[in-house]
């Protein structure tokens, strides 16, 4: 599968401790970003952040979390990531979905070098 020239990126921006039918709820998204044949989807775990209840949310020394920050990246077509907006609206109960045009130069699954 290829994917060059324009695309789309989407962010959707959690919390570690939002669930989706008992589980980690970046863990759904990019189960179902991949049942759906999605292009690609990275999770990023962030050190600190706050979102629409303007609580901080920060990595301590003594703790191993205090509900870190979660940003899921997906990349395909516009079309595609369009179509999976419905389903992150019916399933997140909370977060932030933002989207970018992008333009995609390279995209090719790893090998030997």
């Amino acid at each position: 599968m290829t994917l060059t020239g324009k695309a789309m990126l989407a962010r959707i921006f959690l919390g570690e401790s939002d669930r989706v039918g008992g589980r980690p709820a970046y863990k759904a998204v990019v189960e179902e970003a991949r049942r759906r044949g999605l292009r690609g989807a990275t999770v990023l775990r962030g050190i600190m952040g706050y979102g629409a209840g303007s609580r901080i949310h920060a990595a301590a020394i003594l703790r191993l979390s205090e509900d870190l920050p979660i940003v899921v990246e997906i990349v395909d077509e516009e079309a595609r990531i369009r179509d999976f907006l419905p389903w992150l609206g019916e399933v997140l109960g909370g977060g932030l979905v933002t989207l970018e045009k992008v333009e995609v130069v390279r995209y090719a699954a790893g090998g030997g070098a």
